[in-house]
């Protein structure tokens, strides 16, 4: 378990930590000082002299590091990122639900779960733990940057582990919207069953023909909306891009989608056009005291342009 953070977060954000590497008997330090071993650990691009004259990194005891400091073997060292100027993602985090234990939202699309490359204070977590004080505030599943819709937390990390085993459990239901063409040979409903894989560092998941199953997706039209369908998803198992994938295969992209079935290039901060699926509705008996759960998003489909809010109706 490593030491407390000397520093505070900033923009509801933790400080980013550090550690020199364990002493090797027998073998000297390959770094005299602690600046240089920082200039060797962080990229390029960091101006390390620059945030060592003004005492950015510090030590266990919260003691500003000097650049010629010698170097010292498992010690840990805290700094604050330095980050980009960030455009703000449209679209309001609703909260529906808040207690001691969870905090539940409908995030709009485009804005990230957790603070992650280019996406830092723009994330529900680092916005989150500042509006609402929650410096402990952690997501208690998956929900992709693209996606809108609801998002459960855990308010502190004494209550994560519950929560978390309950979805590992598939103890969670949950049920999304997607807006895609319609077909008229497709019957439906129908369950979609096959192996997906995504490879780490890609952006693109895959479907693996003839590996067993391990992705399945209910699949039914549940309303017509200007020419498109309004298909309610029912996952019953959380592969990476599954709903996504599925409705592609099917012959039904969802509109919007940005990766299936073609890949297109569109820059991360233009956010003209959603992607047309949503995380609507969750159930579930809470592992703490189990009452009964059921949370429903704010927002509906279609999704407008920019706002991820619901088009107003004609």
């Amino acid at each position: 378990m490593p030491p407390r953070s000397p520093l505070p977060a900033r923009h509801g954000l933790d400080a980013a930590r550090l550690c020199t590497p364990p002493p090797a008997r027998g073998v000297p330090a390959a770094w005299p000082t602690m600046g240089a071993w920082l200039r060797h650990r962080l990229p390029t691009h960091v101006d390390v002299a620059g945030m060592l004259a003004a005492g950015e990194f510090v030590d266990e005891d919260g003691r500003a590091l000097r650049d010629d400091d010698p170097f010292v073997p498992a010690r840990h060292v805290w700094f604050h990122r330095v980050l980009r100027e960030e455009p703000v993602v449209p679209g309001t985090i609703h909260v529906v639900h808040r207690d001691e234990r969870l905090v539940v939202v409908d995030k709009p699309p485009f804005l990230s779960t957790i603070p992650r490359g280019r996406h830092i204070v723009q994330s529900v977590v680092v916005r989150l733990r500042a509006e609402l004080d929650l410096p402990e505030l952690s997501p208690l599943h998956r929900l992709d940057r693209n996606t809108s819709g609801l998002l459960m937390l855990a308010t502190e990390r004494r209550w994560r582990g519950a929560y978390q085993t309950a979805f590992e459990r598939r103890a969670i239901d949950k049920t999304y919207r997607a807006l895609a063409p319609l077909r008229a040979d497709l019957e439906l409903p129908t369950v979609v069953r096959n192996h997906l894989r995504k490879v780490r560092g890609t952006t693109h998941a895959e479907v693996v023909p003839d590996a067993p199953v391990n992705a399945l997706t209910h699949v039914e039209l549940e309303r017509e909306v200007d020419g498109l369908g309004v298909y309610r998803l029912t996952p019953l198992t959380g592969r990476t891009h599954q709903l996504r994938l599925h409705l592609s295969g099917l012959g039904i992209p969802i509109v919007g989608d940005p990766l299936y079935p073609v890949e297109r290039e569109i820059d991360l901060d233009d956010f003209r056009e959603p992607l047309q699926l949503l995380a609507a509705e969750v159930r579930f008996t809470d592992p703490v005291d189990g009452q009964r759960r059921e949370f429903r998003a704010v927002r509906e489909l279609p999704l407008t342009a920019e706002t991820g809010d619901a088009q107003p109706e004609a």
